[in-house]
């Protein structure tokens, strides 16, 4: 059978349906590990994805007859991108389909961090009623930073247009991407103006750990952190120090160091900073869920079973 897919991962049945529609042939073996996956990878011409094993070269090399993977969500650090394309294999995925959803999201952990929304909720429910110990900031008048200017942080910023905040985002890779929105700017005026800073930059060599000591100092002045791109983005320990330091005034983080490939909390012991950030109150931490709603589930799969439609990977009898 010419035209398989293997599914890799579980996802929204809509995929599966409409690749079946389409005259695709699909599998998936939800207990299968790395191992089995690649004694059969050489039977398929697509494969669809989230973030259950790394598809690099030894994978690659096995899936012979693969034309295509498809990534459901935006980040393609699971895959060996350059190596795909080396083979002649397409490497879709569908950041279109959660952008509102993170957009919503960030914005959502921004009102909550800055009006003490988590920790105010709290106090009232154990018996204190502390007015002024939870006295707020308004987002007017601030400087927002956004690293990242691709699905994701445009979002944001399309989010933040009402509120009489100035926008300013800086994308290694763009230009002249300024709108309505925001302004294109440079890194350096980023660490010049901002009061509260963004992230929405993809997991690479460059990205990792670019959030650290070094990169915090930087900023003219003391800083709201938002993270909702990849956990290993932000140097935790150091993090840690600067909020310590009255650095980082506070931040909301949505993904975390410590997760593994999959997204999920790596168990054992606890790491010391992460303890840190869990009892602090000038932290708010969710799992990893910014682009997690009921709507993205839906439209992730719509963006990416429209792609493969458009790739004509179908192979004709």
């Amino acid at each position: 059978m010419a035209n398989k897919i293997l599914f890799i991962d579980s996802v929204h049945p809509l995929i599966r349906e409409e690749l079946t529609g389409m005259g695709f042939h699909c599998d998936m073996f939800p207990d299968y590990r790395r191992p089995e996956f690649l004694s059969i990878a050489d039977q398929y011409i697509g494969m669809i994805i989230r973030s259950k094993i790394t598809l690099d070269k030894e994978f690659l090399d096995r899936a012979a007859k693969l034309k295509f993977i498809g990534r459901v969500g935006a980040g393609m650090e699971s895959i060996d991108v350059d190596y795909a394309a080396s083979k002649g294999i397409r490497c879709l995925n569908s950041p279109e389909g959660n952008r509102d959803a993170v957009g919503e999201h960030c914005l959502g952990m921004l009102l909550s961090l800055m009006n003490n929304l988590n920790r105010a909720d709290h106090q009232v429910r154990t018996g204190t009623w502390n007015r002024e110990g939870n006295r707020g900031m308004e987002v007017k008048g601030k400087t927002i930073g956004i690293i990242g200017y691709g699905n994701m942080g445009s979002a944001f910023a399309q989010r933040l247009k009402g509120f009489d905040a100035t926008v300013i985002s800086y994308d290694k890779y763009k230009m002249g991407y300024s709108d309505g929105n925001t302004r294109e700017t440079t890194l350096e005026e980023v660490f010049e103006k901002t009061d509260i800073l963004s992230l929405h930059v993809p997991l690479t060599d460059e990205t990792t750990f670019m959030v650290n000591d070094a990169f915090l100092l930087k900023f003219r002045k003391n800083i709201w952190l938002i993270n909702t791109s990849r956990g290993p983005v932000v140097k935790t320990a150091e993090l840690v120090k600067n909020i310590k330091s009255g650095k980082v005034k506070g931040a909301a983080l949505d993904v975390l160091e410590y997760e593994d490939a999959s997204f999920e909390m790596i168990s054992g012991k606890m790491p010391e900073e992460l303890e840190f950030l869990m009892k602090s109150d000038n932290v708010i931490l969710t799992p990893h869920i910014a682009g997690w709603t009921q709507e993205s589930n839906v439209r992730l799969a719509q963006v990416l079973v429209e792609k493969i439609r458009q790739g004509r990977f179908l192979k004709k009898p």
